[in-house]
């Protein structure tokens, strides 16, 4: 047997989480596991409530509660998952430009008095240069990690930290769609000056010309100038607002119905984008920016569910926007969607067989 079988024939699945093993208490290394989470500890440009640099920990934290069992996956643990550790110098460089962008966004609320310009006039630029930086180390590592075979998923942060997968994947692939469950729309062009902002992540991806079509789901808020993007993208972003999704199923539509139409408009292969605040805030309320609504839990995994018994391939995701607030119930449930969205890319990838 080599490590991993060794590992695996050591393992009880069904004893008590071991918090000092891995995520979600498993035996396994990056080099043993199939899907690797890359963590970014990264919130410079939060314009409402911090904590999301802390959500990979909270997260990894929370994860060893985890039952492992799964009725639609069997031996679903078995597959590997694993985190890399997590990159103070991301961290640390987050902080340091986090309280700046502070001040420069109360600055900016202010109505920008000229007795301050200078002092702030060339933040905008230090941020955007660190945020391209990030983008290139976590790109240069999600592109080492698939060569060596390996699935890839991102922890965050807040919603700007995933783009540098998303440029890998470009490089992998020669087309994919987005699926973005989220209560925000994020197609604002530099908020706040602000180049790779949490709120233009995907104004940002749509840069990518391999990106052929935006899904999102759950958006609940959202400036008139999004809408008029996507109105006006010739049909490459659809959005599903959740106020319709809502009334819909008021007036009679089922769940699955709507799931056939969001999966309907998304290509072959797939990107998932999930903010934790596209679920209802309950689930989440430590989150930077919380909004009434949104989705159950259990219904954004049976939207994923059928995604991947569409026969769509799931090529990535990232989990963002997890905050740990004052208890352990936000990383618990951001725990709980980061193993549905590792097991269901795995299924999609013929890596795990799944009833459903």
């Amino acid at each position: 047997m080599n490590n991993k079988e060794q590992k695996i024939a050591g393992f009880d699945p069904n004893g008590v989480g071991d918090v000092s093993g891995g995520l979600f208490g498993l035996p396994f290394n990056v080099d043993e596991a199939e899907v690797v989470i890359v963590p970014v500890p990264w919130e410079v440009t939060v314009s409402y409530s911090a904590g999301t640099a802390q959500g990979p920990r909270a997260v990894k934290d929370a994860s060893p509660q985890l039952d492992l069992f799964d009725p639609n996956i069997k031996d679903a643990w078995k597959l590997g998952l694993a985190m890399e550790e997590i990159p103070y110098v991301w961290e640390n460089a987050s902080e340091e430009l986090r309280k700046k962008a502070e001040e420069y966004i109360t600055w900016l609320e202010a109505g920008s008095p000229e007795h301050d310009k200078a002092k702030f006039e060339s933040l905008a630029t230090e941020v955007t240069t660190k945020g391209e930086e990030l983008l290139q180390w976590l790109k240069q590592k999600a592109l080492t990690l698939m060569e060596k075979g390996k699935l890839v998923g991102v922890l965050g942060g807040d919603h700007s930290t995933p783009l540098g997968l998303m440029h890998a994947l470009a490089e992998k692939h020669e087309e994919y769609g987005i699926l973005q469950v989220d209560a925000h729309a994020d197609l604002r062009n530099a908020y706040e000056g602000f180049e790779y902002s949490h709120a233009s992540i995907m104004y940002n991806a749509l840069k990518l010309p391999q990106v052929k079509k935006l899904v999102q789901v759950g958006i609940r808020d959202l400036a008139e100038s999004e809408a008029e993007m996507a109105d006006q993208s010739n049909g490459r972003i659809t959005v599903f607002y959740d106020a319709v999704l809502k009334e819909n199923m008021y007036e009679g539509d089922s769940w699955k119905k709507q799931c056939k139409k969001i999966i309907a408009q998304l290509p072959q292969k797939v990107y998932i984008s999930f903010d934790i605040d596209g679920l209802d805030p309950k689930l989440c309320p430590a989150t930077g920016t919380p909004v009434p609504g949104g989705l159950e839990f259990e219904q954004a995994v049976y939207l994923i569910k059928q995604l991947v018994k569409s026969g769509r391939e799931i090529v990535g995701f990232d989990l963002c926007e997890v905050a740990p607030g004052d208890s352990e119930w936000n990383g618990n449930v951001g725990a709980r969607m980061l193993y549905k969205l590792c097991n269901w890319m795995a299924v999609s990838q013929k890596r795990l067989e799944a009833q459903f």
